[in-house]
């Protein structure tokens, strides 16, 4: 697991690993091939979950694990395998995780990117595929596509990957950590869409607790799956002996916990959804949302100073709001009349607690002239019990 990154920390410059997984099953990734899955299926590579052990599980094929690995190979070449993007994206780093495998790892190996069509895809479905290899069939198909180049500097959008073991082996899960790319262009300018969406390049800069799960959680893909898949703070320990409520039956605490996003894209926000499903016993109390106007030096300097803003840079787009648990909440934002384009959205959340999504809904602007593309770094780590960046 990784570490939670301490409070005010920019996620983009300083740990990768708290990027969105675009390789996950849980955003879509698929294998769509594999040379030999003979001990265990390429499918495991891309599971949400952490690998396990079970010391004395065995299968007809040999020893059971939970990863992809291939059988000791005796005829030229190496194995391989093609995996598909569920967001297309920028990779910013890869971790390959090789916890359990201690005799039968793979000993190096190789990733490449590329941008395919889905019509270049049509290769035979892979079924139940312990104790199987790829088909003649099945590496007619591959041949068509074409492969891509070392992932050392992905600077272009990639929708899949493709991973060389050298030679033979087994590695247990292949995180590929980056952010969302949307072609902005190309949408339907008519009808509003979320701009802080990890999927099209959102992402949490600071925050100031997430004891119990990261804020880049509520920006991610599709509906919650539960708490896990959400941001929680601890409890605040300044919290009063004896809890008031004011006259609106908004709860009257000292503290607040906050996130804060950089969009996809500046824009307009017009409609606001918090969610707080799964957090039954454990949601806010209330919340509300402010926007602002930073440059990308002025994000780095803030997150030098903690993100304390000066209060005359945020524009409010939601009032304190009452929540409820385990409820999703569709709310307007103010600046339907005031139409002020913002860069960066904080969330603070009162006192404390869990919310499972956050979508900002509106219309880009043509600001993002103002903010120049930065270059990615690819980072590349190895699990062994300890982690290592090259």
């Amino acid at each position: 697991m990784a570490d939670i990154p301490a409070e005010g920390k920019l996620t983009r410059f300083l740990d990768f690993t708290q990027l969105i997984d675009l390789a996950s099953e849980n955003v879509g990734g698929k294998v769509i091939f594999s040379t030999d899955d003979f001990f265990a299926p390429a499918e495991n590579l891309i599971k949400s979950d952490s690998p396990s052990f079970k010391e004395h599980e065995y299968t007809e094929f040999g020893k059971w694990m939970d990863g992809w690995e291939t059988r000791r190979k005796r005829i030229p070449g190496h194995d391989w395998c093609i995996i598909q993007l569920g967001i297309e994206g920028i990779i910013r780093g890869i971790d390959v995780d090789i916890s359990f495998f201690s005799g039968n790892y793979a000993p190096r190996m190789s990733i490449q990117a590329t941008n395919l069509e889905e019509s270049m895809l049509e290769i035979p479905q892979r079924g139940v595929r312990t104790g199987a290899a790829a088909t003649p069939e099945e590496f007619e198909a591959i041949a068509e596509v074409n492969l891509g180049s070392e992932c050392e500097d992905c600077e272009e959008t990639a929708s899949d990957l493709d991973s060389f073991l050298f030679t033979d082996g087994g590695i247990a899960r292949l995180r590929v950590y980056g952010t969302g790319q949307r072609d902005w262009a190309a949408m339907d300018s008519s009808e509003p869409v979320d701009l802080v969406a990890i999927a099209s390049g959102g992402v949490c800069v600071g925050f100031s607790n997430a004891h119990f799960g990261h804020p880049n959680n509520i920006i991610g893909v599709g509906k919650p799956k539960s708490m896990a898949d959400g941001w929680e703070t601890a409890r605040r320990l300044d919290r009063p002996p004896v809890l008031q409520n004011d006259e609106n039956g908004i709860l009257q605490v000292p503290g607040c916990e906050w996130a804060l996003f950089r969009l996809a894209h500046p824009g307009v926000i017009t409609q606001i959804e918090i969610d707080t499903k799964y957090f039954k016993g454990n949601s806010p109390d209330s919340c509300k949302v402010d926007g602002c106007i930073l440059t990308t030096q002025e994000e780095e300097d803030m997150m030098k100073h903690k993100w304390i803003l000066p209060a005359h840079k945020w524009k409010p787009l939601l009032p304190t709001t009452k929540l409820s648990p385990n409820q999703n909440h569709l709310l307007d934002s103010l600046t339907l009349e005031l139409q002020d384009v913002i860069t960066h959205a904080r969330l603070t959340i009162i006192p404390d607690g869990g919310v499972s999504r956050l979508r900002l809904k509106g219309f880009p602007s043509s600001i993002c002239l103002l903010r120049p593309r930065e270059k990615p770094m690819l980072k590349f780590s190895v699990k062994t019990g300890f982690k290592t960046n090259l």
